[in-house]
């Protein structure tokens, strides 16, 4: 099939995301960019047109919707949960809290917002500072964040009142802290230490008097994610303790005790808990959902804590679950699902029948969905015998494509030697999933193929696995990307002297050190928001997140000459492909000066490169315009190349 559409086509594909409940579960908010930026809508959950709730200029990145029962459940003996009294007035109607930033510059700002959109209005009032949403309370009238806002470093801890309140800071930090959970009775909050992406340390803070103590007092990186303080008093989490891959547990707050309650030898990814309302906690009927990443997949499960059996749902399309949330009656959940052939949309479960339904129908902007391809799952063997696991996109019209030297074979409009695109993930600590890409869908309607590896260091593999590309085993994981090319040589398909490789934020580091290691193997190179000085980047980053990331890349004090030793900055004589620079000129996390870096030295010797800078951008191009300009001009500079 011979598509014709161009990459501002493919880049107004929009997307639905984040749901929450409101209305007492009559309707579903969400995030979707229909107006080509984020914002908040909500639609009926029967379905319809959806509502607009904010019209700021800039993306809005993360979505929470009030309780909506209104008050806290507390302890009653003999009656288990009751709701508290005594507390003065709840508030009516549906609040949310979203967060904003401008331009790019990750000083997310917090914003309430009425269910109807009628009131918008800001709570956090400091344009320099950062600040993390932490949950509302159960009685609906205070939240939780953290925020730098006192040295630009650490990250403290503080609850504010949403009616006319002014923040009250209830832990002062020295870390990278969140406010991750209230108890039932809101009279205490789960803290956790972010101190790297392979470990965090959780804490318990007593509201009332300050008193602070560890829950998870592991020396070494243990990770615990999706935390969840339900109303029967217990917590719900995720994992890796004494695993390898994150499980299931239920977590006693009094003794410290974590019970295993789903571990499937893949990590447990998303997590929700359902509401315990009287009726069904005198029951005990209540459910978990969570989801399984086998390899890039999700699988849905609803885990009844009753019985203690888990069944698997088995209707949702076969690519990436996220972020589920139970309806207020805990009879259905809605979640973010997409696959490679579908764009990103909300979708709702019923607990009962397992019923799957779709709820948003982003556009495809007219693009036929049976020319979106779907990739094979490969593996291919690295350095060390290690298997190595991709996702191997080929174009329409070459499914049945032709071993080399039989070319004989193949039909007379398949071409046997394809221009490919080696993509790699940023992070390290990511993953490449079975979502849905405009990028590589465009890509591929132009005819190449594309090879995206998990290689050593990514997530989802194990923390064995992740923890291979550590430090000064870094180039450990570039030499996987030798083996990637080593594999496309062997399938046939590919042209050899066709090969470009593309990555952004640490695989931007990656294609750089990839085109100065191995610089015979790549006839053009596309580097966004990469790292090209390991010591200027750690130097200049934002200072909240030094620390963090110096456990994984190595310090200044300990690796400075290992660190400068494999910046691709310093070995720029070596590339011999054309490159490609993109960033944004707002990025806190790399900031411009690594790329303004590497385009001064490829151009004092003359070496053909090309840079892209958005003043309006950070660390992730959003706007519809800029995507459009600079993918437009990628693919052109590939174009040419290739």
């Amino acid at each position: 099939m011979s598509l014709t559409f161009d990459f501002e086509r493919y880049l107004n594909i929009r997307s639905a995301y984040t749901p929450v409940w409101l209305a007492g579960g009559r309707r579903v908010g969400f995030l979707t960019d229909i107006t080509g930026t984020p914002q908040v809508w909500a639609v009926d959950v029967a379905g319809g047109w959806p509502d607009q709730l904010s019209f700021f200029q800039d993306k809005v990145w993360t979505l929470d919707a009030s309780p909506s029962r209104g008050r806290g459940l507390v302890p009653s003996r003999g009656r288990g949960l009751v709701p508290s009294r005594g507390r003065g007035p709840v508030p009516s109607g549906d609040r949310l809290i979203c967060a904003r930033d401008v331009g790019g510059n990750e000083c997310y700002q917090l914003f309430l917002v009425s269910g109807d959109g009628t009131e918008v209005r800001r709570l956090t009032d400091d344009d320099e500072a950062i600040f993390h949403f932490g949950g509302w309370s159960h009685d609906g009238r205070r939240i939780a964040y953290a925020s730098n806002v006192r040295d630009g470093v650490h990250f403290d801890v503080y609850v504010q009142a949403v009616d006319g309140g002014k923040p009250v800071m209830v832990f002062e930090g020295d870390g990278n802290f969140r406010a991750l959970a209230w108890s039932p009775d809101d009279s205490q909050l789960i803290l956790c230490d972010e101190v790297s992406s392979a470990r965090q340390s959780l804490y318990l803070l007593e509201l009332a008097g300050g008193r602070v103590r560890s829950l998870t007092p592991e020396d070494g990186p243990v990770s615990h994610r999706q935390v969840r303080w339900a109303a029967d008093g217990y917590v719900y989490l995720l994992t890796d303790r004494d695993r390898d891959f994150k499980s299931l547990v239920r977590l006693d707050v009094a003794s410290g005790q974590m019970t295993c309650l789903a571990d499937h030898n893949w990590d447990v990814e998303s997590l929700a808990v359902s509401p315990d309302a009287l009726e069904r906690t005198r029951t005990g009927a209540r459910n978990l959902a969570y989801t399984v990443n086998v390899e890039g997949y999700s699988r849905f499960y609803l885990h009844d804590l009753t019985t203690g059996q888990a069944r698997q749902v088995p209707g949702l399309p076969r690519g990436v679950v996220t972020e589920l949330v139970f309806s207020p009656c805990g009879k259905q959940v809605a979640m973010s699902v997409q696959s490679p052939q579908r764009n990103l949309n909300i979708w709702i479960v019923e607990v009962d029948t397992l019923a799957c339904r779709q709820l948003t129908r982003s556009s495809l902007a007219g693009i036929p969905q049976d020319s979106l391809v779907e990739p094979e799952l490969i593996h291919y063997e690295t350095f060390d015998g290690r298997p190595i696991s991709a996702f191997f996109y080929r174009p329409r019209g070459v499914e049945d494509w032709c071993p080399r030297g039989v070319e004989d074979w193949c039909p007379p409009d398949v071409e046997p030697l394809l221009p490919v695109i080696l993509y790699v993930h940023g992070g390290p600590a990511s993953q490449t999933v079975a979502d849905f890409d405009p990028r590589f869908q465009y890509f591929l309607g132009q005819g190449y193929a594309i090879l995206a590896p998990n290689v050593r260091g990514s997530s989802g593999f194990g923390k064995a696995y992740m923890a291979l590309d550590d430090v000064r085993r870094r180039m450990d994981s570039v030499a996987d990307l030798k083996y990637a090319v080593e594999w496309l040589r062997t399938s046939g398909i590919v042209d050899p002297d066709r090969i470009a490789i593309y990555g952004r934020s640490y695989g931007g580091f990656m294609v750089l050190a990839a085109v100065t290691t191995y610089p015979d193997l790549w006839a053009a190179a596309v580097d966004v928001v990469g790292i090209a000085n390991w010591v200027t980047f750690l130097e200049n980053t934002g200072p909240w997140r030094r620390a963090h990331r110096e456990r994984e890349y190595g310090s200044l004090e300990r690796d400075r000459d290992f660190l400068e030793g494999i910046s691709p900055l310093y070995q720029v004589d070596r590339i011999r492909c054309p490159l490609l620079v993109v960033h944004g000129a707002n990025d806190p996390r790399v900031p411009v000066t690594e790329a303004e870096q590497m385009v001064d030295r490829l151009g004092s010797r003359g070496h053909p490169v090309e840079y892209l800078c958005y003043e309006d951008e950070g660390h992730k191009i959003s706007k519809l315009g800029n995507r459009i300009d600079s993918f437009t001009k990628m693919a052109d500079f590939l174009e040419r190349y290739l």
